[in-house]
């Protein structure tokens, strides 16, 4: 059976077993989880590297045959040839899941690829916006307009407590307590977490639950704290749209994602002194390490501050 349409030519000059077996692979990643052609044929070129390359070895093994020393000096002669780590991390990725395959369909004892780590990505900085562009983003929406309105709380939420854009659309009115100024918010595996509200949020907020909100619902009911156009919780991609679309009113020409302000959120509270573990609690991090990335970006206004001041900087 070919389903998918990769089977392979003998202008391959790929071994029939190997064919067979890739064949196999391939057909059965479209049928179970119905993954697009370009993946399909990512997996198809990189069984296809692996197996010449193991031809060409001594004893000239098959990739049924394949031992974890063979897949560690296969990955290792990419690099050394000079490919990019992220492309190693993907073809291992390919690999892997190629080699479970295999293990679970009976046609090898042991999986290969199972003491072999993923090489290491260089950690991406997230672009984030100086304390002056987000305040020009803050006051960009017209309180006078309840939509804007709306987004004006949304925004002084969203970088005043550094909320996931998933965690903002999804808050509903009983997760406030403006009385106590905290939002309780449902972060990544519904852990809960009790994020503060800064004044600036509490203020917009209570101005637009007193008048932008009733003014968007119509005596409508809904739980959801910010409804779109219906009375139901706004999308992400809405709220995303209408995010650019006051960065383009302000004059903000970076690339902005998702996560933007709550990346400007944690680097301008570490600029600004606050503790790694207090930042950590306020994303709702499950693991320092993972709020340790933030560290890098205050760093460099550490360094331009000591350069700007210290008298031998």
């Amino acid at each position: 059976m070919q389903c998918c349409g990769y089977g392979l030519s003998e202008g391959d000059g790929v071994r029939s077993e190997d064919e067979a077996v890739t064949v196999r692979f391939v057909d059965a990643v479209w049928l179970e989880d119905g993954l697009g052609e370009k993946t399909r044929q990512a997996y198809r070129s990189d069984l296809q590297r692996l197996a010449a390359w193991l031809e060409n070895q001594p004893g000239r093994p098959l990739l049924a045959e394949a031992r974890r020393t063979d897949l560690l000096a296969w990955m290792a002669s990419g690099l050394a040839e000079g490919i990019k780590t992220s492309t190693a991390a993907r073809r291992l990725s390919g690999v892997r899941r190629f080699y479970r395959f295999l293990l679970r369909e009976r046609l090898i004892a042991e999986d290969p690829t199972l003491r072999i780590d993923s090489p290491r990505l260089p950690r991406r900085l997230p672009e984030s916006l100086t304390e002056e562009e987000v305040d020009a983003l803050l006051a960009e929406p017209d309180p006078g307009l309840p939509i804007e309105q709306r987004d004006k709380a949304m925004l002084e939420i969203l970088y005043g407590c550094g909320l996931r854009v998933s965690e903002l659309t999804g808050l509903r009115v009983d997760q406030v307590n403006l009385r106590q100024g905290v939002i309780r918010v449902t972060g990544k595996g519904d852990k809960e977490r009790l994020v503060p509200l800064g004044e600036e949020a509490v203020d917009w907020l209570l101005r637009y639950m007193k008048e932008g909100r009733p003014e968007l619902l119509k005596g409508r009911a809904c739980d959801a704290l910010f409804p779109g156009n219906r009375p139901a919780a706004m999308t992400r991609q809405t709220f995303w749209h209408r995010v650019r679309h006051y960065a383009l009113r302000t004059g903000i020409r970076k690339h902005l994602s998702p996560h933007t302000l709550r990346h400007a959120f944690a680097t301008h509270l570490l600029n600004n002194g606050a503790d790694l573990r207090v930042v950590q609690m306020l994303l709702g991090h499950s693991d320092l390490s993972t709020t340790q990335i933030y560290t890098h970006v205050a760093r460099q206004r550490l360094q331009s501050l000591h350069q700007a001041h210290h008298p031998r900087g």
